[in-house]
């Protein structure tokens, strides 16, 4: 697949830049931090695209069993440095490699809008296949539908996409794959320059009975 390979390639060639531009602040860590108040104690936790490890990943470490997984072979190894208490895994996200039912909660921060629009729903499938039963997803989305590219993002000369399918449409994911939307938040980070704001969406596997 072109769009993941140029992805996968992206956060491989700028992956310094990225760790120093990422905010220890922003990427919602309010909402973060209310997610894993409601989850047990002990929890396992999957930070599905963990990327370079902070803030989401580390954050997880203090209350939770962690593991990353990413598409970024040099994204890993950074993480590897930053959270050397997480276990991490390289793979994508639509055919994440563990098995069924092995997480109580999975995280995807500023992720999930890297994947071309045609693999939403299988990512989100994959969410779902790797939770235990009543599990919990947490995602960031933008508002509407965009897709684009920057071919030197964050001044690196390095190509970076985004492939955004918007609220409504991972609403409709989440429920084809069986979740139930549980909250949604609006958080004050801006998306773009238009000033639209990232969303994030906590869902629940639901009961079959």
């Amino acid at each position: 697949m072109v769009e993941k390979d140029a992805v996968r390639r992206g956060y491989d060639g700028l992956a310094e830049a990225y760790a120093a531009d990422r905010s220890e602040d922003g990427l919602g860590t309010e909402v973060l931090a209310q997610f894993l108040g409601d989850l047990p104690e002990s929890a396992h936790v999957l930070d599905a695209g963990c990327g370079q490890g902070t803030p989401v990943l580390r954050d997880l470490t203090a209350s939770a069993t962690a593991t990353g997984v990413d598409i970024s072979r040099a994204q890993l190894e950074l993480a590897a440095e930053s959270v050397p208490d997480a276990a991490l895994a390289q793979g994508d996200m639509a055919a994440l490699p563990f098995r069924d039912g092995v997480f109580d909660a999975a995280i995807a921060y500023h992720s999930l809008i890297h994947v071309p629009k045609g693999h939403h729903q299988d990512v989100v499938d994959e969410f779902a296949r790797v939770l235990t039963d009543d599990g919990r997803l947490l995602v960031s989305e933008g508002p509407t539908e965009w897709s684009g590219a920057n071919p030197d993002w964050l001044d690196t000369g390095v190509e970076m996409q985004w492939h955004i399918a918007g609220v409504a449409a991972t609403r409709d994911h989440l429920r084809n794959a069986g979740f139930v939307v549980e909250r949604e938040w609006n958080t004050p980070e801006s998306v773009d320059k238009e000033d639209e704001r990232w969303v994030f969406l906590s869902a629940r596997v639901a009961d079959d009975d």
